[in-house]
């Protein structure tokens, strides 16, 4: 039992870690975002199993960060598009 939230907790702070450390590229940045995502997913779905309550806020969450997902593809391609490049530092570019 304690062994799921040990492992989600290290998911959850190694996603945090990664994207506070590695900001140069913004598919970095997207995918450890992602990872973040899912170990909440996870952590929700696992306290929904344990405490025996139905698990639709996790498809509800689930729905909510695929389209999160969709929204940061699409601004990464209109990035590179645009400027040729993945890197935050052309943000300011942008405006």
């Amino acid at each position: 039992m304690n062994f799921h939230l040990v492992s989600v907790s290290l998911l959850f702070l190694s996603g945090l870690m990664v994207y506070s450390l590695k900001y140069k590229h913004f598919l970095i940045m997207l995918m450890s975002l992602e990872i973040v995502v899912l170990s909440i997913f996870f952590f929700i779905f696992y306290l929904c199993s344990v405490m025996g309550l139905e698990c639709f806020l996790s498809v509800i969450y689930l729905a909510f960060s695929v389209c999160e997902g969709a929204l940061g593809l699409s601004l990464l391609v209109l990035l590179i598009r645009t400027h040729g490049s993945d890197f935050v530092m052309n943000f300011d570019l942008l405006w």
